[in-house]
């Protein structure tokens, strides 16, 4: 068993949203299931149309015209969600339960301006307004309307404008290329653009006009360019959309499955997958996720530390639906130091910080203390998110930030816009252990033939349906691209693509993306165990495993690459305590073939480690074949690894 690091407090029904669910389905339903987190698990999983019936009732939906029924057909792919139901995201998101007018509902920290802050009212305005703007340019519903812009009240107001008239949203952060941007609009047509002029990272002012102009000259359905003056004065595109207007604010009911905003995969590995969400479906997850697994509601000040170009900027933007303001950060989250991010939840009176274990990771190597840094006294809640966290760094959670707060690391992706595997206010948090699997996600790990185990490592599935799998794939007609990339392994079964294990108590334990495995002598290995030992040392701050299979069926080699702190080389002492820490922690099968230095390690946009084209171009891949480059944080860094291969 784990170490026990959080306990829930002995009221924690009395205190907790997903208490007061319990306390609901007892009184509305007859429902009684003490609380027992993982009879209601059951119960969400055995019986999905009547939990994500009662998700609709007990949050009280606002719709313009009721379902027939809650789960007309359990199909994968092609589930059949509320039918008839009328409604519109954004009018769920404005109701803003608990909030007052005049309570601020958006507070913004930037490294290119002063903060902003917007009540509610000043919300619903905002909107209102942006909303008649985009009627004025003939936005209607089904057009797509394109933000490449960062995570500012802005880019928030748009989306929600958008969505008010049944019309499709698509963001790319800012430091995204041209190649990059057009890969993924190209494919959507987008008949509006809302750009900023440029921004800082940190204090390096980044200019964006050349990028604007490249990206609308690519893409001829645009129409309008809108350009939002933030790095530079002068533009006052942003202030005409907004202009004075008297239309009212209405919002336009479409169907539950109609489309809200289109998503990307990475993109590695040739064009993104433009990924369609729909109304109905982010709104019932995030309602979920937000105030049952996260305890989010009036009062509370949600945060997680991300851009427009991740999934993560599209669920913490729900934050109101469930009465939570929302607290945008754009800049380095390291500059000027690893505190900075920290003194924003003190000044913020942040109750919920949000961000990815790398994060996480780098402050506890940097050796931050945060709660000496900052006042995180509100603080109730920290998760982690992008790569899992080991247990080392659940640890230093609890002795740096707060012994009190409720840790979560959670795992899902912008397939689905959400975590299916997190914590929740009813079960203690162990080290290095996801605490849960979420309501209404049936997940399980799947034997290489297909058939479920537990307290092995297995294929991550999900086995039953959720309203937040994508509406489809843009442009995908018949369903043959979306049907390929989730259900083509197991027919019926959406495969994700992870290495999961489940215990008997449903606690989990991701360790890597499952395409790229390390399998030596018939044993599969996780990469992320793999990375929490190795980059643990003092001397890495950073590192790439990989595993060549033998064609002729031997053992194959592990090439391990890592990347060092300034000042230090790569020397056979060095490997020798590579070697040791590996073998002592994890297994002598563990141990790397060889070891190289350099420079950086290939990374997403959204920072995740890329090892499958790493592997591709030591096989003989060619480098512009292996990855998409505009996909790429640091593109440059694959060239080493076609040095290593040409020296092979």
């Amino acid at each position: 068993m784990a170490k026990e690091l959080w306990r829930p407090p002995a009221d924690v029904l009395e205190r907790s949203r997903i208490g007061a669910f319990l306390g609901w389905l007892r009184a509305e339903r007859d429902l009684d299931l003490g609380g027992d987190y993982q009879a209601l698990w059951r119960w969400s999983v055995d019986f999905p149309a009547e939990f994500w019936q009662a998700v609709w009732d007990h949050f009280g939906v606002v719709a313009h015209e009721p379902p027939t029924t809650a789960l007309a057909d359990p199909r994968m792919p092609g589930a059949e969600w509320f039918p008839g139901a009328r409604l519109n995201y954004a009018e769920n998101v404005l109701r803003m339960p608990g909030i007052a007018d005049d309570e601020p509902v958006v507070l913004a920290r930037s490294q290119t301006r002063g903060p902003v802050t917007l009540t509610a009212a000043e919300l619903r305005e905002q909107v209102r307004r942006a909303r008649a703007g985009l009627r004025r340019l003939g936005v209607g519903p089904g057009d797509r309307v394109a933000a490449y812009a960062p995570n500012i009240p802005e880019t928030f107001v748009l989306m929600l404008a958008t969505a008010s008239l049944g019309a499709i949203f698509s963001s790319c952060a800012p430091e995204f290329g041209t190649r990059s941007v057009v890969d993924r609009w190209q494919q959507i047509e987008p008949k509006v653009l809302v750009a900023v002029d440029g921004y800082r990272y940190g204090d390096k002012p980044v200019d964006r006009r050349a990028e604007v102009a490249a990206i609308v000259e690519a893409l001829p359905s645009v129409e309008t360019l809108v350009t939002i003056p933030y790095l530079h004065d002068g533009a006052t595109g942003w202030a005409e959309l907004t202009a004075a207007t008297d239309e009212p604010l209405a919002f336009e009911p479409v169907p539950f499955g109609h489309p809200l905003y289109v998503l990307y995969s990475s993109g590695t590995t040739g064009l993104p997958k433009p990924i369609v969400h729909g109304h109905g479906g982010i709104l019932l997850e995030h309602l979920k996720m937000l105030a049952l697994h996260h305890d989010l509601g009036p009062g509370d000040r949600f945060f997680w530390f991300t851009t427009t170009g991740w999934m993560m900027w599209n669920y913490l933007v729900s934050g109101p639906a469930v009465g939570a303001a929302i607290v945008l950060v754009d800049g380095n989250p390291a500059h000027p130091d690893l505190g900075w991010l920290w003194r924003v939840a003190e000044e913020t009176r942040m109750s919920y910080f949000g961000t990815s274990a790398p994060f996480l990771l780098s402050c506890r190597k940097a050796g931050v203390v945060p709660k000496e840094l900052a006042d995180l006294s509100a603080l109730r809640g920290v998760a982690s998110t992008g790569a899992p966290l080991p247990p080392e760094g659940f640890e230093w959670v609890y002795e740096a930030v707060s012994e009190h707060v409720l840790l979560a690391s959670a795992s899902g992706g912008t397939d689905v816009c959400t975590a299916f595997v997190g914590g929740v206010p009813l079960l203690p948090v162990r080290a290095g252990e996801i605490a849960c699997r979420a309501l209404g996600a049936r997940v399980e790990a799947f034997a290489a033939d297909g058939t479920p185990v537990v307290g092995e490592l297995g294929e991550l599935v999900i086995t039953a349906p959720m309203p937040s799998m994508p509406v489809g794939f843009w442009g995908d007609a018949d369903g043959s691209r979306y049907a390929e990339a989730y259900f083509s392994t197991y027919p019926g079964i959406w495969r994700h693509g992870d290495w999961i294990t489940v215990d008997e108590a449903g606690a989990c334990v991701i360790t890597g993306r499952s395409d790229a495995t390390l399998n030596r002598g018939g044993v599969r290995l996780g990469t992320s165990e793999f990375y929490s030992v190795v980059e643990g040392l003092d001397d890495v701050t950073d590192s790439v495993v990989v595993h060549l299979e033998d064609p002729e069926g031997g053992a194959g080699e592990l090439l391990l690459f890592v990347v060092l702190r300034p000042g230090v080389t790569l020397d056979d002492a060095l490997r020798a305590t590579i070697a040791r820490e590996l073998r002592t922690a994890l297994s002598p099968r563990h141990v790397p073939d060889q070891v190289f230095q350099v420079e950086a390690v290939p990374r997403t946009l959204s920072g995740k480690k890329l090892e499958v084209p790493v592997k591709r171009i030591l096989t003989g891949t060619p480098v512009d074949q292996a990855a998409a480059k505009g996909a790429l944080a640091n593109p440059e860094s694959l060239r080493y690894f076609e040095a290593v291969r040409a020296a092979r």
